[in-house]
């Protein structure tokens, strides 16, 4: 072994087998909006500068084969909060959004990451985009916060925080605060998401821990950014990438400020999460020129938000726990979002709630062991998706939102080709059929209702 390859070992060890504090962690959970693969600069992208991200990934675990479960917003946010595939949180697709606030979301008495860690003693609070129900039984503080500051529908205009969108919707203003409309007009989304998350920071006592969500509806449209943000990027740069690369770097201040406030009120002992919602979309309403959109970048992976190639759901994720997670680790295995609640309830020092579908990845991240995952499983909108180890099958599939749909069977070895451009399905009968017949078992377990095939408008 070589005398590097051994300390680093040593390291891990000494990390992994350091006792747990006596008192219980802290949890932040940063999930930002249609951030693609390829929109940090710790995941490659060189044009684009978040120095606070790549930070956050520097000292702790930054996932290379992380997915969203779901390629589109509301039902990868369900996985977040239940641990379950979208289908059994009963939120297969994108929900509406209207202006009476009363679509039906996650059900009432649902077991939630809040919720469990509530039980515990938890302080929990969430700032920003919610879109997982808004009416009563859905909302936020009726899952499991105590206090929420933010927006119910799947995204607001960053400075009036109206919603508006085709299809005969009413523009209408969503801005909340436990339950109250609050109006705060010309206040740049993403700094007022970091200014309140900071400020329930410094509210919370030493006795007891917390739980922080912040979902930030950056950078999802519509594409806005102070001059500030937008300077810091050559005006050389395509107009739209420039925008997106603007709208990134408030995100990245928002962690930097949040990571700040952490410091100053003494809260070392605090689990931080990192991830987007899905891939970077293609959809025309990002696009200065209602072209289809292209700032965003999924590289090197194929595919937009809304499809099941690599690029609609494979994103970001970082996990950092100071003196817990060794600093500096990069860790190829499958990793999913239903993953988070049942490692979060673990480091909490509880079991998850039966009837979960994610996995502890304790033993992965802490003692760098293998990924728990084996087989896993996607279905949008009547595509379908299932990966074991490097070979993945698609059960028909499209670019992104609002391209045609193709039917049939692709079969790709990740290993071998990461762009998906070649179909092996008929040179691997066998792997194929295998697949095939994993993903028509899984198809069978889910709620038959919540297997859907038309889409729903709105968001």
């Amino acid at each position: 072994m070589l005398r590097r390859d051994f300390l680093l070992s040593a390291g891990a060890a000494a990390v992994s087998a350091q006792p747990p504090s006596s008192r219980k962690p802290n949890f932040v959970v940063f999930y930002t909006d249609d951030q693609g693969y390829g929109d940090a600069g710790c995941y490659g992208a060189a044009d684009m500068k978040t120095p606070h991200i790549d930070r956050l990934a520097a000292g702790g675990a930054r996932f290379t084969d992380w997915h969203a479960n779901s390629p589109v917003c509301s039902p990868s946010r369900a996985s977040l909060m239940t641990g379950k595939y979208p289908h059994n949180a009963h939120i297969p697709q994108i929900l509406f959004s209207r202006p009476d606030f009363n679509v039906s979301g996650l059900r009432p008495g649902e077991r939630t990451l809040p919720g469990e860690l509530k039980k515990l003693g938890y302080k929990t609070a969430a700032f920003g985009k919610w879109h997982l129900g808004s009416a009563a039984g859905s909302r936020p503080m009726d899952q499991g916060f105590d206090e929420w500051m933010g927006f119910y529908s799947g995204w607001t205009d960053y400075y009036s925080h109206r919603y508006y969108t085709l299809g005969g919707v009413p523009v209408f203003h969503d801005l909340w605060r436990n339950g109250k409309e609050e109006f705060r007009d010309a206040e740049y989304q993403t700094e007022m998401l970091a200014r309140e998350a900071a400020g329930f920071i410094h509210r919370q006592k030493k006795s007891e821990p917390f739980f922080l969500y912040v979902a930030f509806g950056a950078p999802h449209y519509p594409m806005m950014a102070p001059a500030k943000y937008v300077e810091r990027f050559p005006a050389s740069m395509d107009r739209d990438r420039r925008m997106h690369c603007a709208m990134m770097a408030a995100v990245d201040d928002a962690v930097g400020v949040i990571r700040s406030a952490l410091e100053k009120a003494g809260f070392s002992d605090t689990v931080i999460f990192f991830q987007s919602d899905n891939g970077a979309t293609r959809e025309e309403r990002s696009d200065h020129a209602g072209r289809p959109y292209r700032g965003g970048s999924n590289a090197p992976w194929k595919g937009y938000k809304g499809s099941l190639w690599e690029g609609g759901h494979r994103v970001p994720g970082i996990l950092h726990w100071p003196g817990r997670i060794r600093a500096g680790q990069t860790l190829s295995g499958i990793g999913l979002t239903m993953d988070i609640m049942p490692t979060f309830l673990r480091w909490a020092g509880a079991s998850a709630p039966s009837g979960l579908d994610g996995r502890d990845i304790s033993n992965w991240v802490l003692q760098g062991g293998p990924s728990p995952h084996e087989t896993v499983f996607w279905e949008y909108e009547g595509l379908g998706a299932v990966r074991r180890g490097p070979w993945k099958l698609l059960e028909n599939w499209r670019e992104g939102l609002g391209t045609p749909t193709e039917n049939g069977l692709w079969l790709s070895n990740l290993d071998q080709d990461p762009g998906e451009t070649t179909n092996l399905a008929q040179a691997n009968p066998q792997m194929a059929a295998e697949l095939k017949s994993a993903l028509d078992a899984w198809k069978a377990s889910l709620p038959p209702e919540t297997l859907q095939s038309a889409a729903r408008p709105g968001k």
